[in-house]
């Protein structure tokens, strides 16, 4: 096992690697830099060309990569160009809030998503089945910052029960805080909850129609015991979903962080690509590419620990 978990380790290196790379070049790509931003039109051109020397723009784009690699490998984010402060320090503290959104949004949606989609699975046919199948499917298909605006103004301006922005007084547990939580949970858990629903539903009523699964009850085991070993043959199929949908989550929250302005890590790549606040926005995608790639590695584990096939 450990074998196998050095393995995935090592390939995740050159998977990084390349990240990096690609994220570099295309940010690089794009036309002008952050001094066009920073330096109105009419200042003198020395003065840009003083700037761009000072952020190493004037260097050809190899060493500014081989450069700002070699910072990233010590944990040297760099300074970011607009607030002068380490991208780090500012990094972090957004994704911990990112993280605060995310976690329980995840645990929302998986827990639905599993129960609904057994639940459907074992009501095959019926009124059930058809009812948390549109739930899932409804979940999927609504942009989760539509739901978001509809959800603010039902509960925030209609109702007036839950605050409509911000995250309260911090990271600590408190009713305020869980206020402020409620609706961009909601509101991100929809779409996890809509794809493991419909994986779940399809992997049980696969699994109950294979023979096993009739040796189990001829052999007059509880019904929860049955359940127990066809969501255990479900298992590795979901928790690979689930470390996708959890790396989406990370990454892909920023429509909602900005719908409820929540100061989390989407916000930050945000306002770093219009800044062109490039040390910024590289080590923020590097470093949700590197959380994204560390869960699914731990996926893949846990997979390989409830199935032993997979760790050849």
């Amino acid at each position: 096992m450990w074998a196998y978990t050095l393995r995935r380790l090592l390939f995740a290196v050159p998977v990084l690697l390349g990240v990096s790379m690609l994220v570099f070049a295309l940010i690089h790509l794009a036309p002008g830099d952050v001094v066009d931003i920073l330096v109105p039109p009419e200042v003198p051109k020395e003065i840009a060309d003083n700037l761009r020397r000072r952020f190493r723009l004037d260097e050809p784009l190899y060493i500014q990569y081989l450069a700002w690699l070699s910072r990233l490998l010590v944990g040297d984010f760099g300074i970011s160009f607009f607030t002068n402060r380490p991208v780090a320090e500012e990094l972090f503290g957004a994704l911990g809030n990112t993280l605060v959104l995310a976690l329980p949004a995840a645990a929302l949606g998986f827990l639905l998503g599993v129960v609904l989609g057994a639940l459907a699975a074992y009501n095959h046919g019926s009124w059930l089945d058809k009812l948390f199948s549109a739930i899932a499917i409804v979940g999927v298909s609504l942009p989760h910052y539509w739901v978001g605006i509809v959800l603010v103004a039902i509960f925030a301006v209609v109702l007036n029960v839950l605050p409509a922005q911000g995250m309260g007084g911090g990271i600590s547990i408190s009713w305020d805080n869980v206020k402020h939580l409620i609706l961009p949970v909601v509101t991100l858990s929809l779409i996890p909850m809509g794809v493991i629903s419909r994986l779940v539903r399809a992997n049980v009523l696969e699994i109950l129609s294979q023979e096993f699964v009739g040796a189990l009850h001829a052999k007059g085991l509880l019904n929860r015991r049955v359940l127990y070993h066809t969501l255990k043959n479900a298992a590795p199929s979901a928790l690979a979903l689930m470390g996708l949908q959890f790396g989406y989550l990370l990454g892909g929250s920023i429509l909602v962080e900005t719908v409820f302005n929540w100061p989390g890590s989407g916000g930050l790549m945000n306002l770093a690509i219009f800044r062109r606040d490039v040390p910024m926005l590289s080590a923020t995608i590097v470093v949700l590419a590197t959380i994204f790639v560390l869960i699914n590695i731990l996926v893949d584990v846990l997979q390989a620990l409830i199935d032993p096939r997979m760790r050849r």
